[in-house]
């Protein structure tokens, strides 16, 4: 069995709020005793997790707690989780900016890491001097950086600028050269945390494809933090999944980045409010949304083959013109898959009556593939006023039933839709 490139065993981290230490002399020398001989900090208070989302009643927060995992030579890996589930926390400890509180790290070779943009970079310095600085913290020779330095600067695509000092580069140039750095210099593993959404678009692909080049010729441990789901889809067969500090689960992406996008929520097919809740703008309160079956039932698992219906239930206190109704559908990984609006069928320029509305829309069947979905509802008088923006519901598909049709189709089927399309096929004498 080979040896992993890294393994963590029962890390936890711990910080005090607003204050640098314990608050004390004595507290900070009872802390590094009882470390010395290998007993718990006497500080720490057990229950206190990492919530963002709750106002702090003690001075001690765990940011990490027991994180347990080991990773593969060679492996790209996700890590994924919302914001302040601890995962830059997380890669300081892998790249040894900072130290665990508890639990230990072993790393076979050497770091490479991108943890924000301009890492390890002097301002005063110009691109070709960081280069050589960035490489010699790294560990490599002065011969071995200039091996590679004609490379780095043609990925980074700074040739221009790489003798004008860093501090006059724009965020975007930054993160062309520290990634350029970073992927070309002999290290081990490769940690990037998120700042490639500094990049453009081409560039992201560009790292994305280097990134698995890396990993698949060059024998080189990638762990990629983001939060563009399909970016983590398509570099990692695997990731791991943060919450609170401490790790929910890992495994195969497609199902780690479901598990993710549905954390601390339900599929909720319908929505409703309370009369003094509801959301509304100007004359319009919304009721309710509701996704459902062909015969109005939110209960049973909406199939792949069936129609699935979309009713979203209002009321006007007073006559609206050119009101427009509409629905967003984004997928398990934030995705638009398309919009739709009832304007059409509203006879623009018309005027909807006071009382109660329903607007209905039809999905046709073998359209969406199984898995989770978000619905946003947006109601509007275009170019003049949002009522209603975002609201949202979500549903999920199961995997279609046998029918006459043909086989059921796969759960992970390719794409992000299969629309059921017009066919023909026939004989000709064409050549």
């Amino acid at each position: 069995m080979s040896t992993p490139a890294l393994r963590v065993e029962n890390v936890s981290k711990m910080y005090r709020l607003g204050e640098v230490g314990t608050g004390s002399l004595s507290h900070d020398l009872n802390r590094v005793w009882a470390r010395l001989r290998g007993r718990p900090d006497p500080y720490a208070q057990v229950g206190a997790v990492n919530d963002r989302a709750g106002e702090g009643t003690r001075d001690f927060v765990w940011a990490l707690r027991d994180i347990d995992f080991e990773v593969g030579q060679g492996e790209i890996v996700g890590i994924i989780g919302r914001n302040g589930a601890g995962k830059s926390t997380l890669l300081k400890l892998l790249s040894r900016v900072t130290a665990p509180t508890e639990g230990k790290i072993f790393i076979n070779g050497r770091i490479a890491s991108l943890l924000e943009v301009g890492t390890g970079f002097h301002q005063d310095l110009t691109g070709r001097e960081n280069i050589f600085l960035n490489g010699a913290i790294l560990g490599m020779n002065k011969q071995e950086i200039r091996a590679r330095f004609e490379e780095i600067v043609e990925f980074s695509g700074c040739a221009k600028y790489i003798d004008t000092p860093v501090k006059r580069y724009s965020s975007g140039m930054h993160v062309r050269l520290a990634f350029a750095v970073a992927a070309h210099l002999e290290t081990d593993i490769l940690i990037v945390d998120e700042v490639l959404a500094v990049g453009d678009a081409e560039f992201q692909q560009k790292c994305l494809g280097k990134m698995k080049d890396l990993s698949t010729k060059g024998h080189r441990t990638v762990l990629f933090v983001s939060h563009n789901m399909a970016a983590v889809r398509q570099l990692c067969p695997h990731s791991i999944l943060m919450n609170q500090g401490t790790v929910v689960n890992s495994g195969e992406t497609t199902a780690i980045i479901e598990q993710y996008m549905t954390l601390g929520s339900a599929a909720e097919r319908e929505v409703s409010w309370a009369a003094d809740a509801r959301p509304s703008g100007g004359a319009l309160a919304l009721n309710s949304v509701r996704v459902c079956d062909r015969n109005g039932s939110v209960e049973t698992p909406l199939s792949s083959a069936d129609d699935l219906f979309i009713n979203i239930h209002f009321e006007l206190a007073e006559a609206v013109a050119n009101l427009r109704v509409g629905i967003s559908v984004l997928n398990s990984e934030g995705v638009l898959l398309f919009l739709s609006s009832d304007f059409a069928a509203a006879k623009p320029g018309g005027t909807r009556s006071p009382g109660k509305h329903v607007s209905r829309v039809r999905l046709p069947g073998r359209m969406l593939i199984a898995g989770r979905y978000s619905l946003e509802v947006h109601i509007e008088i275009p170019r003049t006023q949002t009522l209603v923006d975002g609201v949202l519901c979500n549903f999920e598909i199961a995997e279609m039933a046998h029918d006459n049709w043909g086989p059921m189709l796969e759960s992970r089927t390719p794409g992000v839709i299969h629309p059921e399309l017009e066919w023909q096929t026939f004989m000709t004498s064409e050549s």
